[in-house]
């Protein structure tokens, strides 16, 4: 008989400089899975995956504390809006209004402003236990909020189920025109966050014929260039590192290797759709991303630097972990051609995301 999933544990995580609580919750299946959540960037803290052989370790990059999400951020696992990826100059226009936002990359806008929804408290508003472990968390952005309209209600429900896939759903509605674009930011290394290998030897999939190239701050030109022939083609299963070591290519050498987005759809879909699957050979553990939105932004974590110490004790280095963040294109907002990432009144916004994980069975060679 297999083993049942575990209640949700809940349990105090940290205090905040102003004295707020940030609370954790864990949930556990029946098959050797853990995940830990916090109310702080309604963020994915832990994630405990079994390899080939059934051991478990934690793939997920973070701080075992709370101080060290306060001190270095990184984006580790949080859940990233009110627009997740760039906005070419911290400014859109939406019904002839033209919207400042914070400038926090250069000259763009990225991942929501300087105090994003990763950069806030969220009030955990449900844990369910049973056969699919969930917790439910809310936040209530304001009008004006990092300079974005409209008063934006937002949650995130993360869930645990039996056939090791860990749904991230995100939910939002507003009170007037805006513009949304909702993703996490995981930071993913399947061969263990205190492993101290890097993620170049990993093998990835991503079913897109086309990505969105960038110029020289990373925002897209508003081209969708075919994949073949050039480094992004992961078409079939590729070793990450194979194609960017010698540096030829511009969009490799602007993005200091992966930092782009590659078009799944053209537009969202109803039901979540493959959007990449990466394979770790020496410990087997398989990811598979799904989600219902059109792109998806690869970063090979080019820009960790080795100044964050994880909560394993080690400093996080350059391509120690990935992120595939799943969402609308960079810019849509600036970019008429991406379609649209308006959310009027009335309307639902909608991003399900799924983590499958597996093994294989042995090493096998990749281009």
């Amino acid at each position: 008989m297999a083993a049942q999933a575990a209640e949700p544990v809940r349990t105090l995580f940290g205090t905040l400089p102003d004295g707020r609580t940030v609370e954790e919750v864990t949930l556990t299946n029946g098959k050797g899975v853990t995940a830990r959540v916090i109310a702080w960037g309604a963020l994915l803290r832990s994630l405990e995956v079994p390899d080939r052989a059934g051991k478990p370790a934690d793939i997920v990059l973070g701080y075992g504390d709370l101080a060290g999400y306060l001190a270095q951020p990184n984006y580790f696992g949080v859940s990233v809006g009110r627009y997740a990826n760039r906005i070419r100059g911290g400014r859109f226009t939406l019904d002839g209004r033209t919207y400042t936002l914070a400038t926090n990359d250069g000259p763009n806008a990225l991942h929501g402003g300087i105090a994003g929804f990763d950069k806030r408290l969220w009030t955990i508003t449900e844990v369910k236990g049973g056969a699919t472990p969930s917790v439910t968390l809310r936040y209530v952005s304001p009008d004006g909020e990092e300079g974005y309209p409209g008063t934006l209600t937002v949650t995130a429900t993360y869930a645990l189920d039996d056939t090791d896939t860990l749904t991230v759903t995100y939910l939002a509605t507003t009170d007037k025109p805006t513009i949304v674009n909702l993703t996490n930011h995981s930071f993913f290394n399947l061969a263990g966050e205190g492993s101290g290998r890097a993620v170049l030897d990993n093998i990835l999939t991503i079913p897109a014929g086309r990505y969105t190239p960038v110029d020289a701050t990373l925002i897209p030109t508003g081209e969708q260039v075919p994949v073949a022939g050039t480094p992004f083609d992961f078409r079939k299963p590729t070793v990450i590192g194979s194609r960017i070591r010698d540096g030829r290519d511009i969009q490799i050498v602007r993005g200091r290797g992966y930092d782009h987005n590659w078009v799944v759809t053209d537009a969202p879909t109803a039901e979540p759709h493959l959007v990449a699957r990466v394979e770790d050979p020496a410990s087997g553990r398989v990811l598979e991303v799904a989600s219902n939105q059109p792109g998806v932004q690869f970063y090979a974590g080019n820009f960790l630097d080795a100044t964050a110490v994880g909560k394993s004790g080690l400093a996080y280095r350059q391509s120690d972990a990935l992120a595939l963040e799943p969402g609308l294109f960079p810019d849509t907002p600036n970019q008429p051609a991406f379609g649209s990432a308006r959310l009027d009144p009335g309307a639902t916004y909608r991003n399900v995301i799924t983590y499958r994980f597996s093994t294989s069975a042995a090493q096998r060679g990749h281009e």
